[in-house]
């Protein structure tokens, strides 16, 4: 393990321990908000955020923040995705984390050009740590992994419906849904770029791409040896804030197999 992971990591517990393990199924009345289209935020979630900028900069102050929490108060923030930045996601997995069940995880990103050089995702409750750099490889809690489809006929999909509208969730159903067994999606990036690669799922549709939520898992599940691209093919960029779909896969032919599904669907 890297000396900069060593110390990302050790950022994140010391936030998962202040702030946000101290709050989980402990939430006060008040302490949950909705931003919007069923976007809940957390206290912990502006706690969490607040600390890892405060720490982030201790590490290299000299690059921009780019925080969920703080990008939603004031959208031009977003413009510094294009240069280099922190992206930081303090709480994935807010909906668990605010129902008072898991999983959920803290993610960040050092990202430059458009591009997420660096990744790093925790398990605030197992304590897991997964780090990638570009080029690099990817690693769990030190060891290097390589991305691993199961063994499972048809393949497993974890297909995100929640931010699709009602046109594109009846094409997914009919469309894809019969190539696939369906499970459960963990409605947390942190969870679901780790099933990916560890062999638990062997694809994913991700609707909304936002960068907090996929510069870390998108760059660590690539290194592996996994597949995470636009529908087209396209790499993904953190700068192309409008920017929807997304799939990630085990392997880059459970990837092809599902983007030739996507792209023979009617329009």
């Amino acid at each position: 393990m890297s000396l900069l992971d060593r110390e990302i990591l050790a950022l994140m517990r010391e936030v998962a321990d202040k702030v946000i393990l101290p709050r989980f199924r402990n939430l006060a009345h008040g302490e949950i908000e909705d931003k919007g289209g069923n976007d809940p935020v957390t206290v912990a979630d502006r706690e969490a955020e607040a600390l890892l900028r405060e720490g982030l900069a201790r590490l290299n102050d000299n690059i921009g923040f780019v925080g969920e929490e703080a990008a939603h108060a004031d959208s031009s923030i977003l413009d510094r995705l294009a240069g280099p930045c922190w992206i930081v996601d303090p709480l994935d997995g807010t909906r668990n984390f605010a129902g008072g069940k898991p999983p959920f995880g803290i993610m960040i990103a050092m990202a430059d050009g458009g591009e997420a050089q660096s990744g790093w995702i925790y398990d605030c409750l197992s304590g897991r740590f997964c780090a990638a750099h570009k080029g690099e490889g990817a690693f769990v809690d030190g060891e290097r992994i390589t991305a691993r489809e199961t063994s499972e006929t048809p393949p497993l999909a974890a297909i995100s419906l929640l931010f699709m509208d009602d046109s594109q969730r009846e094409r997914m159903k009919d469309g894809i849904a019969p190539h696939y067994q369906l499970v459960d999606i963990p409605y947390c990036a942190a969870e679901q770029y780790p099933r990916l690669a560890l062999g638990v799922n062997d694809v994913s549709i991700f609707e909304r791409t936002l960068a907090w939520d996929h510069a870390a898992g998108v760059l660590w599940l690539n290194e592996a040896g996994g597949k995470a691209a636009r529908f087209d093919g396209s790499a993904y960029r953190v700068d192309e804030v409008g920017r929807t779909g997304l799939i990630g896969a085990a392997s880059p032919r459970r990837w092809d197999e599902l983007a030739a599904r996507l792209a023979a669907l009617p329009a």
